[in-house]
């Protein structure tokens, strides 16, 4: 991939086209000549509007192409296919740790959760002290810490603590320790009582008011955990077994076209093995929403994916905002001009996997197949959603690359070898190489891959200490 000049000449599909105009690396050319207020095609569908006519070997982004997006939808006409699947082989076993309540973790780790901000600092240096302190006896100990859990109202205030008791849930968290302050709205009591049964046993509290010193007590909660799950070992566990997260960040034109497929792939093989897979960024699925509805396993799961994403433009239009303003200045230099083009690059996440349930912010997957979770596109927000829904193991794709990773293993997956090449620290695997060979191999090498990492092959994320979490804050602050 390389830009093209003016006057070059480029062979598409057997057809030689001349290019007008310059075009950078990763952006798009027309084909044929296109109309003023036509549809512009990409992926097969419509990814926005012409505003004026585009000779072909034109050069095609903002300043000729426009968004056909605009505000809520009827999703009563869309129609559900009746197939049974797309025959793809099942998964191999892979190693992880089996829960008491019959869950399988990729990582056997103690968290160490504050429910406010005026106790995050204090999280955050204990759990480094302490993983200094217990390396090797488990497989992390981590301190995730946030600046929300006072200040907040009704709805705002119940979602971080629905986001921060599903994380207790997760099974990658061997023991918990919530650590609060005393004083602040999201009391610790509350907290505890929110977090689903089955995981309340491994939970450990401090209110930093009420000890003497702090750290001291905390490092004290820490060390009994360690002994008490360090003991630990993997066990064999079936595909059906993964939870898995599905997320695009920093995208480029490429990321449709190598890495977002090539995740695809990977979920139509979790979702023939029974196993889970979680969709989130809502606002990337408009203009998108017919191939993901499709596949719904029941008009009741459509009708609920529908209110999903009509709530959430409306989320947009209260605040007087388009539901349309979503490609980031870096996408928009990688070559994405709509969202539209972005979410049909987006969705192909999850493959052609059915769409088994839908969930709001702070809630549980359960469901074989997908699940769609009420989150925004928010690379951290997103990321933290997915995994307090349950998800041992993010997939990741990006084109332009970042660094950050969240509470579960984290795998980067670059749309381009350049990318791959030039961040070695932060990409994972490199989906560029769906360009340059059998895709099938680079598939099956893809999934062999994520079965090491699920069996503990540390990421690059986990291996830098990249790990963070971000909580989605929509109301009032007082």
């Amino acid at each position: 991939m390389a830009d093209l000049s003016s006057g070059q000449h480029v062979e598409v599909a057997g057809a030689i086209v001349r290019l007008v105009d310059p075009v950078p690396r990763g952006h798009k050319f027309a084909l044929a000549p296109i109309g003023q207020g036509d549809a512009v095609l990409r992926y097969g569908e419509q990814i926005g509007l012409a505003t004026r006519q585009i000779e072909t070997g034109e050069h095609v982004h903002s300043h000729n192409l426009k968004t056909a997006l605009s505000g809520e939808v009827s999703y009563a006409s869309f129609d559900r296919k009746h197939d049974e699947g797309v025959g793809d082989a099942p998964l191999g076993t892979w190693l992880g740790y089996r829960r008491d309540d019959g869950r399988y973790a990729t990582r056997n780790e103690i968290w160490v959760l504050p429910t406010v901000g005026c106790v995050s600092p204090l999280v955050e240096m204990v759990a480094r002290e302490a993983s200094a302190m217990h390396a090797g006896h488990v497989d992390g100990i981590v301190g995730f810490g946030h600046p929300h859990g006072c200040s907040q109202l009704g709805d705002d205030l119940s979602g971080t603590r629905a986001v921060l008791a599903a994380l207790c849930d997760n099974p990658n968290a061997g023991a918990v320790v919530l650590v609060g302050l005393g004083c602040e709205s999201n009391q610790l009591d509350q907290l505890v009582e929110a977090v689903p049964e089955r995981s309340r046993a491994k939970l450990r509290t401090m209110r930093a008011q009420e000890v003497g010193d702090e750290r001291e007590a905390l490092h004290s909660l820490i060390a009994q955990l360690v002994d008490e799950i360090g003991r630990q070992s993997r066990v064999e566990a079936p595909a059906s077994a993964l939870c898995v997260g599905l997320k695009c960040g920093g995208s480029d034109a490429l990321s449709g076209l190598t890495a977002n497929p090539l995740l695809g792939r990977f979920s139509n093989r979790v979702d023939a093995s029974d196993g889970r897979l979680i969709l989130t960024e809502i606002p990337e699925i408009f203009g998108a929403e017919r191939a993901l509805f499709a596949r719904s396993d029941t008009p009741e799961i459509l009708a609920s994916a529908g209110a999903l994403l009509n709530r959430f433009k409306r989320y947009f239009l209260e605040q007087g905002q388009p539901v349309s303003e979503n490609p980031s200045p870096g996408n928009i230099a990688g070559g994405i001009t709509t969202l539209e083009e972005k979410s049909l690059g987006a969705v192909q996440k999850a493959g052609q996997a059915r769409l088994s349930d839908v969930i709001d912010y702070g809630g549980v997957a359960s469901k074989p197949g997908v699940t769609l979770l009420e989150a925004p596109g928010n690379d951290a927000v997103s990321s933290t959603a997915l995994a307090a829904a349950g998800a041992t193991m993010i997939l990741f794709t990006t084109g332009r690359g970042t660094p950050l990773g969240f509470p579960v293993p984290t795998v980067k997956v670059s749309s381009n070898s350049q990318l791959a090449n030039n961040k070695s620290g932060w990409i994972d695997f490199d989906a560029g190489r769906m360009l340059a060979e059998d895709p099938d191999a680079v598939a099956d090498d893809f999934a062999a891959y994520l079965l090491e990492v699920a069996s503990g092959k540390e990421t690059s994320a986990e291996r830098s200490g990249q790990r963070v979490i971000s909580i989605w804050k929509r109301g009032v602050t007082l």
